[in-house]
């Protein structure tokens, strides 16, 4: 129950004043009246704090339904579906977990699997082999040193073999509500670009992140900056154009400007495109993805 209640928690209330789509639509067709000083070295602590919270509520209106893009049910199938997306997509780790979670619902069962029968199951996930060995290992020290049930403390869960800091927030904050930034590459890239931190570390971005914010904060803030990279504020061609919080952002430019051109490159709910999830949450916005060798 405190599972399910965690997952629910992850949803925010429906935005007051428009649509995802329209909000988008609306920051696409006026670009930033005025170049931002903000995240300049002569910016103040008190004003990099201000803009970024202010970051954070403008995200909290664009995707009020921001939440974990894996399909899981519970604290064990959470825990596996994060080593799995490890090198892959959510999507793909999702178009894979069913037939898993069928064979090894409990970590007594996928610890005593046979491995290359394990293996074939989440070849899909890429580097199959190294990520069997991480499961067979953490299930086993599920098994024999948590009583067959997930941890919810950070020092415990980063002993479990490919269990890391990211992983581990990602259980903490979405299984057990124990709030957690998650570091990933979507994470880092965006907080460098709107100038939060220049550390490349995790643990050090981590660090500088969490002291910007209320602890409360932290899982919800982690959702909405990774569907933003994911969506709009991609790698190689940001969708500058069509950002809603591109008056905000010092490194607005960097990529499509044109309001058109840039509405083009938003994926996923806000391209008009499947999400990652075979089953999201009721509040999302988009169409749910295809199983696995569905024709999409």
């Amino acid at each position: 129950m405190g599972e399910q209640r965690s997952e629910q928690s992850a949803k925010a209330a429906k935005p007051r004043k428009s649509t995802t789509a329209s909000t988008a639509a609306s920051a696409s067709a006026s670009p930033p009246r005025h170049k931002s000083k903000a995240g300049t070295k002569t910016e103040s602590r008190t004003a990099l704090v201000r803009r970024a919270r202010r970051i954070n509520r403008e995200l909290a209106e664009v995707y009020p339904y921001a939440h974990p893009e894996l399909d899981f049910e519970n604290s064990f199938q959470l825990l596996v579906a994060t080593v799995l997306s490890a090198q892959t997509t959510d999507l793909r780790v999702n178009q894979t977990t069913p037939a898993l979670f069928a064979a090894y619902p409990t970590p007594e069962d996928m610890a005593a699997a046979d491995p290359e029968v394990l293996e074939q199951l989440i070849r899909p996930t890429g580097f199959f082999r190294a990520k069997a060995k991480s499961l067979l290992g953490l299930s086993a020290a599920l098994r024999d040193h948590f009583g067959g049930e997930v941890p919810g403390r950070l020092k415990d869960l980063v002993t479990l073999p490919g269990v890391g800091r990211k992983t581990a927030n990602v259980v903490l904050g979405n299984a057990f509500g124990v709030p957690g930034l998650t570091v990933d590459t979507h994470f880092g890239r965006l907080v460098r670009r709107w100038k939060w931190t220049d550390q490349e570390d995790p643990e050090k971005v981590e660090a500088e992140i969490a002291a910007l914010f209320p602890k409360s904060d932290w899982t919800m803030l982690s959702h909405r900056i990774i569907f933003h990279g994911r969506r709009v504020c991609h790698a190689r061609k940001p969708a500058c154009g069509a950002c809603p919080i591109a008056p905000l952002c010092p490194s607005y430019g960097e990529g499509e400007t044109d309001p058109d051109k840039a509405r083009k490159l938003l994926k996923y709910e806000m391209g008009g495109q499947p999400g990652q999830r075979l089953r999201p949450p009721a509040d999302y916005p988009g169409r749910p993805a295809a199983p696995l060798g569905a024709a999409e």
